[in-house]
């Protein structure tokens, strides 16, 4: 790039070249005459320069405050925050609309009206690529067919949640949907309702209708019993497969909570992608703290692959970590959150499940053969169903095919949490500064000199608290609990002596 200083040498060089030839008076005078509007162009050039540097200091300097303060409240208020994707401050929750936590009436589905001729021109999550163009009103992705899992003991979050209405049937958020019916919404972009399929037990099923009555009742996958998340997803993948040689299927919890929805379609679409190409692949979360509670994936070299620039090979699966190591992998940016979301052809996972797994693939095939045939689905699942092993997905396929260099991962920044206990729940409700969240009606929640916690008020009746820090209070019609933040995890040990005790039916 040529500078003011190079095109005032340049002139100066030409002028003294001319003025060699005709070394007069007046050629000498017009020669200075020239030099002096050179250099009044260059230095109002340079003066320019100067005024652009200084704009750009004074945005670079806003920038960086708002990153500094952005990461100040993600690292301390919020844990599913990141960088690049901020979502400001919740209000306070006196102007949140009253609704029960529970959901159990049937909510009209949410209709929406495509635009497919309006486009929106979004950087990549990771902000390290070109941009990439996606419709908004229609991300229709034909051949993609989601698949959610709807399990859960509701021991996490109990007594709020219970064995046969989990967390995933519940408004978590305040907005009028449970967890469930935002993972419908939140995908039904990509795919419709004719490729969206639930696995759930058979506890569930009356609820998930009730909850989603555009659900098409053959794509609800009833479970006989809890066989973890290979064997559910298995079960999809293999009806599907039967249904759809070509399907890729993309598999997401009922139960997660995720902010951004523009990065989360976009690392599904570029999951998709990669899953034609015919890798196991899953999105990896940008961490924004060294959590203990989750897996971490290692990123590996990129893929090269132009539609999904993101892409990389998963170089390891590492179980939950101490503080210790968590920070460690924090530091050195190579790690992602493993949140469980994985997209490969239905046909794919059917043959690593072959190769790793021969056992449960050949569990799995049985019944899909007869899945379409209601009275001999039963007999098949019966006989078959008890007997298949009890594993997670990671375990199964996903971490002995990465050590083949055969699981890619999409990383992305997009807000994530698995709301595994009423410590998280509470980073993801509103409060007013060192108020206790409320989770439910406010009014029925009176406070005096207390800090943090998270209060339920669940029954209906007035709960005050006075003096108490941090605590976790859930008011029920038919139970209460009571205990501390740093403790919730330990939440599922109550639920334990509560069944040893014979309190079954609060359970």
């Amino acid at each position: 790039m040529q500078t003011p200083f190079h095109s005032f040498i340049m002139s100066f060089a030409n002028l003294f070249q001319g003025a060699s030839s005709q070394p007069s008076s007046e050629s000498v005078e017009a020669m200075f005459q020239q030099i002096l509007l050179a250099v009044h162009k260059s230095s109002q050039d340079i003066s320019d320069l100067r005024q652009e540097c200084a704009e750009l200091r004074i945005a670079n300097a806003s920038l960086e405050r708002q990153v500094r303060e952005g990461l100040q409240y993600n690292l301390y208020n919020s844990r599913n925050g990141t960088p690049g994707f901020m979502t400001p401050a919740p209000p306070s929750p006196q102007l949140r609309p009253k609704l029960s936590p529970f959901l159990n009436h049937s909510i009209p589905a949410i209709v929406t009206t495509p635009s497919p001729e309006s486009i929106f021109y979004r950087p990549s999550p990771l902000g390290e690529n070109s941009l990439t163009a996606f419709p908004f009103g229609n991300r229709d992705i034909p051949g993609f067919y989601v698949v959610i899992p709807a399990g859960g003991a509701g021991t996490r979050l109990w007594p709020l949640s219970r064995e046969g209405h989990p967390k995933f049937l519940l408004d978590l958020t305040l907005k009028g949907r449970s967890l469930i019916q935002a993972t419908w919404d939140r995908l039904l972009p990509l795919t419709s309702a004719a490729r969206t399929t639930i696995v759930a037990g058979p506890g569930h099923v009356k609820s998930i209708r009730e909850q989603l009555p555009d659900l098409l009742p053959h794509n609800l996958f009833c479970e006989p019993g809890p066989k973890d998340s290979m064997a559910a997803i298995g079960l999809a993948a293999a009806v599907l497969a039967a249904r759809d040689p070509d399907a890729v299927i993309g598999s997401f919890a009922a139960d997660h909570m995720i902010s951004g929805d523009d990065a989360f379609l976009s690392a599904v679409a570029e999951a998709v992608e990669v899953a034609q190409k015919g890798y196991l692949v899953t999105i990896g979360i940008a961490p924004s703290h060294p959590s203990t509670g989750f897996g971490y994936i290692r990123l590996g070299d990129k893929l090269g692959i132009k539609e999904a620039p993101n892409a990389r090979l998963v170089s390891s699966f590492k179980e939950k970590p101490d503080a210790v190591t968590a920070a460690q992998y924090i530091r050195t940016g190579a790690y992602r959150w493993n949140a469980g979301m994985f997209v490969t052809k239905a046909t794919v996972l059917l043959d690593l499940l072959k190769e790793y797994k021969p056992d449960l693939a050949d569990g799995l095939s049985k019944i899909a053969a007869v899945w379409d045939d209601e009275v001999k689905r039963e007999a098949v699942l019966s006989e078959v169903w008890p007997a298949l092993e009890k594993i997670p997905i990671d375990n199964a396929v996903a971490e002995p095919a990465s050590a083949q260099g055969r699981v890619a991962v999409v990383p992305a920044t997009f807000g994530w949490d698995d709301v595994g206990d009423f410590s998280s729940l509470a980073d993801l409700l509103p409060a007013e500064a060192n108020q206790p969240r409320i989770l439910g009606d406010s009014h029925l929640v009176l406070t005096e000199q207390v800090a943090g916690g998270i209060v339920v008020p669940g029954s209906g009746r007035l709960i005050t608290c006075l003096g108490v820090d941090d605590l976790v209070i859930v008011d029920m019609p038919d139970t209460l609990l009571v205990t501390t933040r740093a403790r919730s995890q330990e939440v599922k040990r109550v639920v334990k002596k509560a069944r040893d005790a014979g309190w079954k039916q609060l359970l």
